[in-house]
């Protein structure tokens, strides 16, 4: 199925060493997903959870639907992610250990259906942060050269 990527969280990538993956659905109203389809939607303080034995997402901002009037949706509340038994039981005992937590790191479209890609991840140290930026700056230097 073709993949529509709506929001990109470039900032957990930054802070995060993401080491497991996991796809989720989102339970959103309709002006939610109009709202996401015309692109506005940020993903960047949001955080999982887990309680008794259900995943949710926090602080993910929606705004409004432009078109709607004036009962629209509450941008901040807190939305229901469509996870399998297994996979949230799993995601609760990396959370478990000590320094995990679960970030949203893509909003996206799929077959029709508004998809998240939630990774478990590792804090990243200042000098892991430097490391990586240094790499990056290495490869876009190499692209270059090559290109020439």
């Amino acid at each position: 199925m073709k993949k529509t990527v709506v929001s990109t969280n470039r900032k957990a990538y930054h802070e995060f060493h993401i080491l497991e993956n996991f796809e989720a659905g989102i339970q959103l109203k309709g002006s939610e997903v109009k709202s996401i389809r015309e692109g506005s939607v940020s993903l960047k303080q949001s955080y999982i959870v887990t309680r008794k034995g259900e995943a949710w997402i926090k602080a993910l901002h929606i705004p409004s639907y432009s078109h709607t009037g004036y009962d629209g949706h509450d941008p901040l509340r807190n939305r229901k992610l469509l996870l399998h038994k297994r996979e949230i039981l799993k995601i609760d005992t990396k959370l478990a250990e000590k320094g995990l937590t679960a970030v949203p790191t893509k909003l996206y479209f799929k077959g029709g259906l508004v998809k998240i890609e939630l990774g478990l991840a590792k804090g990243k140290k200042l000098y892991d942060k430097r490391a990586s930026k240094k790499k990056r700056d290495v490869e876009r230097d190499i692209q270059r050269a090559l290109k020439r």
